[in-house]
């Protein structure tokens, strides 16, 4: 059973600000002058990054004294499956720059591949497959932004086999190739 996350303060930063859904209940955010913790995906207000502590577990970040947003309420589950979905992500958060197949991440979770991909699908709408390439292609994006690392290192990076597919699904997902997306970042377009 999966208990962490690999993420750093700065991509956690990132998935706040941007209001990402898709780390919800994978970390919680707290803000130390309110005493109020959220979701990822919260859009109320954001505080400065000063106040802002992370919290991988919601019993941990309830026994600093932190009490759930009234907007996002992270107390509440939506489906009885949430916990194997959040399983399921934080595996292929975890693992994106291996090369998975649908047999590896069942296997990771504990579940048959048949059931996984049903599953999954009925409650994000998506694939595992298409989950993990937005998340390779999400830490491709980070990188391209941060790092001053090759375009062909990146691909390699984040757990793609081929540049051909890199490109395709980096295109695919954020409407432009990874050289035209690092000039914008650093044009201050994106």
């Amino acid at each position: 059973m999966v208990t962490s996350i690999n993420l750093s303060f700065e991509e956690m930063w990132d998935k706040i600000i941007a209001c990402d859904r898709t780390y919800d209940g994978l970390f919680f955010t707290a803000v130390k002058t309110t005493k109020i913790y959220c979701r990822p995906s919260c859009r109320s207000r954001k505080p400065k990054k000063i106040n802002v502590e992370f919290y991988l577990d919601q019993s941990e970040v309830e026994a600093r004294g932190y009490r759930p947003c009234k907007r996002c309420q992270p107390e509440v589950e939506e489906s009885p499956h949430v916990e194997l979905v959040r399983n399921v992500i934080t595996f292929l958060v975890n693992h994106y720059k291996q090369r998975l197949t649908l047999k590896d991440i069942a296997d990771g979770v504990g579940i048959s591949p048949f059931y996984l991909e049903r599953l999954f699908k009925q409650e994000t709408t998506e694939t595992p497959r298409t989950y993990l390439e937005k998340i390779r292609i999400d830490k491709a994006a980070h990188l391209l932004r941060h790092t001053t690392m090759t375009n062909l290192e990146i691909c390699y990076e984040v757990g793609f086999q081929s540049t051909s597919n890199f490109y395709k699904v980096f295109k695919k997902i954020t409407h432009s190739s990874p050289s035209a997306y690092r000039k914008e970042c650093q044009n201050g377009v994106v």
